[in-house]
């Protein structure tokens, strides 16, 4: 293990798997997997940091997380060799983790992989919990499975390869998780920045890991407690997609926790402490998203009633309610269910509406 390299150890009920934290983590997965195919972030073709003899490039966007790409790629696994004895090494931000989970999980009825997160959202987020989400139709993540990798590496050198807004999604995320394990005020004394070096970016990334390995270990399947780290993505999903992906999903996340804590905050449901947290929350929510050029211009840009539409697809739903996760009391993270009719619709919309003008407003 190289120098300076933290380590833990996620459990999970098809095996535990180490998550291993620190700079230069790649030098030696090609001698330790001698069957290795990589599947790559096709930003990485011709300068992949590590030695491998069969490489999938797949380009990041979401229409190449959709189920209609994965019979191709499935098609190129078997036709580099791929068997039940190979082990798949995925090196990429979140699309190429969902299609690498999704690939290894169906190849042969599995095999074993290991995961590397190039971006500081998969970094501090996905790259524990061993969930796939692919999309179908343009409906986004309506179709997975959970597969945890052998282990998971993170090499915090890929901060160097990433912008701005790369970066302030995976601070949305930190942030996000990090509140809903109510270690908000930790987080903050990290010092997290737009421009974090990987050793000062270490101490964020590992504190939102642990936070999030207690939610996995506590609700590996998503059925309680692990459903409070939703907080901002049942918004966040519809702004992502109504924007045609013009907004960045970490970025989609910050933006949705403001239109829960609105939500919020137009139906009482919070205390004066609970005001006072929450508003520590979406200020830092919106420090971060100034860093992202054009957004004010892209939010106007958005049809509003189109998202909330969107909103209203959402796989998360009951066919009779609404399911979200807002803060309330003293600024806790509920579930919470919203009959599905025309005022619950309106309840939603003008969250949205409060939401949406905020951040139009405030991040010029």
């Amino acid at each position: 293990m190289p120098a300076n390299c933290d380590s833990f150890t996620v459990a999970s009920s098809v095996g535990d798997y180490e998550v291993r934290l620190g700079r230069g983590l790649l030098s030696d997965m090609a001698e330790r997997h001698p069957d290795l195919i990589v599947v790559a972030d096709d930003f990485f073709r011709d300068r992949l940091p590590v030695a491998a003899e069969r490489v999938i490039y797949v380009p990041a966007t979401e229409d190449d997380k959709s189920l209609e790409r994965m019979a191709p790629l499935i098609g190129r696994m078997h036709a580099l060799g791929v068997n039940r004895g190979s082990h798949l090494l995925a090196v990429g931000g979140g699309v190429v983790q969902d299609v690498a989970t999704f690939l290894a999980s169906i190849y042969m009825r599995g095999i074993g992989w290991t995961y590397v997160p190039s971006t500081l959202l998969a970094m501090t987020d996905s790259c524990i919990g061993g969930k796939s989400s692919i999309n179908v139709d343009g409906l986004k993540n309506l179709v997975g499975n959970f597969y945890p990798p052998r282990e998971v590496a993170v090499d915090l050198d890929f901060l160097h390869t990433l912008d701005a807004v790369q970066i302030v999604d995976g601070l949305c995320e930190a942030a996000k998780i990090c509140y809903a394990k109510g270690d908000f005020a930790g987080y903050l004394a990290d010092g997290p920045t737009v421009s974090s070096e990987p050793e000062a970016a270490r101490a964020v990334v590992a504190r939102a890991l642990h936070s999030k390995r207690w939610f996995i270990e506590t609700d590996e399947f998503d059925r309680a407690e692990r459903l409070l780290l939703n907080f901002g993505h049942t918004f966040g999903h519809a702004i992502e997609s109504g924007s045609n992906f013009a907004i960045s999903h970490g970025v989609a996340v910050g933006i949705g926790t403001i239109i829960a804590t609105s939500f919020s905050l137009q139906n009482g449901l919070l205390t004066k402490a609970g005001e006072e947290a929450t508003a520590a929350l979406t200020g830092h929510m919106v420090d971060l998203l100034a860093h992202v050029p054009g957004l004010s211009d892209k939010v106007a840009a958005l049809d509003r009633k189109a998202i909330v539409g969107r909103f209203d697809s959402d796989k998360k739903h009951r066919a009779d309610m609404y399911r979200i996760v807002v803060p309330v009391g003293d600024g806790a993270l509920e579930l919470r269910g919203v009959p599905r009719t025309e005022d619950g619709r309106a309840l939603v919309a003008a969250a949205f509406a409060a939401g949406l003008d905020r951040v139009q407003n405030d991040v010029r």
